[in-house]
């Protein structure tokens, strides 16, 4: 009785990718005697004291481990396995008792056990998923440690509803059509009323009743409860004992007896042979398939023509803010620069959809998502001392009113991405504007505007060929952002090779994108020598007095 009992009965989850078909569990059932346990205390006691008692002696040579003999039980069980307990076997012996077709099957399973000699277990049976069977005391357990405590009706209920099966399909078409059953019968409520959790679940039950007193109800036990779902979880309740101590299981009779079980993963490894031929089929398998979905996709990839940059631009105009007019679509185009090119049949242009403005936060808000895509060519026959612009996506964007007249509401451009990646670019818009009120009127009533034949006005237009562009007594007007997102792709047989060729595309790739940051430095440049130039012309326009004045000051702050 010194034995450690194991007192972790709660749940424990695997994770299995082989068959489940292949689960075996060994089960060992034994009773631990109170009157041997005594006649062992008793001999104890007597050897200590050197008092012999032969008569005691013997009896306890019957039963010195503590248990009866042919009360043990070893069974090896599988998945699914059904084992009959004495019940059901005399219930379906009889063929007049099976009404159901498993009903059937299980009088064919005992008719051929019988002429194999019977059955084979005594105390041990199961419970599969086909049976009709749900452990009331793993449904009804009490929330509270109150004995008075009972279940709810609600508990009551669901612990009779069986689980739904994995091979279980989903039928009852006239079900859905009738949307309300006024009168359901017993069968519809078992049917329809399921728990939708996809898991298979076996019993593993104890008869622990006398010897001549099986197959009684109220002498069932369960030992272990199994559910396994479609991804493999394996959940065991109480777990596998292992290296621990066996279970104890106590029953309420007139006698109180006690009962000990063990249960052990007994599950048939993978032979050496059979996994390396399993690995075999998986790789020629895995093989197969990848040839398949290279004839799919196929080997041979264009490639860009030798000595150029391929571009790809997938793009998408997300949305437009803050625009006065409503019912918006926008104009688009790409500007090709010098050195570069396009496939003939690509349209360079293309505009988007009419949409609605709503209101977020303060300001108007339009969604387009309009895609474009755009392919085109860089040449690396590029002079050392020539920086090669980059494309520029010029816009427009306009409004219609109700009479179908449109209205411009912004010009803007967007110098493409100089890097591959995804790209999310806010373009401030403008409009060109004229003085006085009768524009304005004729802009809100009958949709007339002012507008830029040449839309690369925006920037810098293609046609100019000046040292400088005078923008002098242009009136404009801000206007809303248009938000852009783009996906660039760059491909070039530089990239593949390591020669002398991918170094100097390396460095034409080096002018492009050091090109934004040397156009920002001039620009600081220009602006801090026009503004040290009207500095200058204002110094002149002052009086000597007042120069002298200035620095004989600013000597004399230096000094002190």
């Amino acid at each position: 009785m010194a034995e450690e009992w194991n007192q972790d009965s709660g749940e424990a989850v695997y994770r299995s990718r082989d068959p489940i078909k292949n689960l075996k569990i060994r089960v060992t059932l034994q009773r631990v005697s109170p009157v041997s346990a005594l006649v062992q205390r008793v001999q104890e006691q007597q050897e200590e004291r050197s008092r012999g008692d032969i008569a005691l002696r013997t009896l306890s040579n019957t039963g010195t481990s503590g248990y009866r003999a042919g009360d043990d039980e070893e069974v090896v069980i599988s998945w699914q396995e059904k084992l009959f307990s004495a019940f059901e076997y005399e219930l379906y012996k009889n063929e007049a008792a099976c009404c159901t077709p498993l009903d059937r099957q299980y009088h064919q399973d005992i008719v051929s056990s019988e002429r194999r000699g019977g059955r084979k277990n005594l105390r041990i049976f199961t419970y599969t998923d086909y049976d009709r069977y749900t452990n009331l005391e793993e449904h009804c357990q009490s929330v509270t440690t109150s004995e008075q405590g009972t279940p709810t009706f609600l508990a009551d209920r669901m612990a009779n509803v069986r689980r739904r099966r994995q091979d279980k399909k989903a039928d009852g078409v006239g079900v859905r059509n009738r949307l309300v059953t006024w009168k359901p019968s017993e069968e519809f409520v078992k049917m329809n009323h399921i728990i939708n959790t996809p898991v298979q679940t076996m019993y593993i039950m104890a008869d622990l009743g006398s010897s001549g007193k099986l197959g009684l109800k109220e002498n069932e036990h369960v030992l272990c409860t199994i559910r396994v779902d479609n991804n493999g979880v394996i959940t065991l309740k109480p777990d596998v004992t292992g290296t621990k101590g066996p279970y104890r299981l106590e029953v309420e009779s007139h006698k109180r007896e006690l009962w000990r079980y063990t249960l052990q993963h007994v599950s048939e490894s993978v032979q050496q042979e059979e996994q390396e031929r399993e690995e075999i089929l998986y790789r020629d398998l895995y093989g197969r398939h990848k040839e398949y979905l290279n004839n799919l996709v196929g080997s041979d990839f264009e490639m860009p023509p030798s000595g150029a940059l391929r571009v790809f631009i997938n793009g998408e105009i997300v949305s437009a803010h803050d625009y006065e007019h409503d019912n918006l679509y926008i104009h688009f185009f790409m500007e090709l620069p010098k050195h570069w090119s396009s496939p003939a049949f690509q349209e360079l242009s293309g505009v988007t959809q009419s949409c609605r403005s709503k209101t977020q936060g303060r300001e108007n808000v339009a969604y387009f998502c309009h895609p474009f895509s755009f392919e085109m060519f860089l040449s690396e026959e590029v002079e050392s001392e020539d920086v090669p612009q980059w494309p520029v996506l010029y816009f427009e964007v306009l409004s219609l009113d109700f009479w179908q007249r449109y209205r411009v509401e912004g010009y803007g451009s967007v110098v493409l991405p100089q890097t591959a990646g995804m790209h999310n670019v806010t373009a401030q818009t403008w409009r060109p504007v004229e003085q006085g009120t009768v524009s304005e009127l004729r802009r809100f009533f009958i949709g007339g505007s002012p507008e830029l034949e040449d839309l690369t006005y925006a920037r810098i237009p293609g046609t100019f060929q000046g040292e400088r562009l005078s923008r002098f007594g242009f009136r404009t007007e801000t206007t809303g952002r248009v938000v852009f997102r783009f996906h660039s792709i760059h491909q070039s047989r530089s990239f593949l090779d390591r020669s002398s060729m991918r170094k100097r595309m390396q460095s034409v790739l080096d002018r492009l994108g050091g090109s934004s940051q040397q156009s920002s430095i001039l620009n600081v440049l220009d602006a801090f020598q026009r503004a040290r130039r009207r500095m200058q012309q204002a110094r002149e326009s002052l009086p000597i007095d007042i120069l002298s004045g200035t620095r004989t000051l600013q000597l004399e702050q230096s000094t002190a």
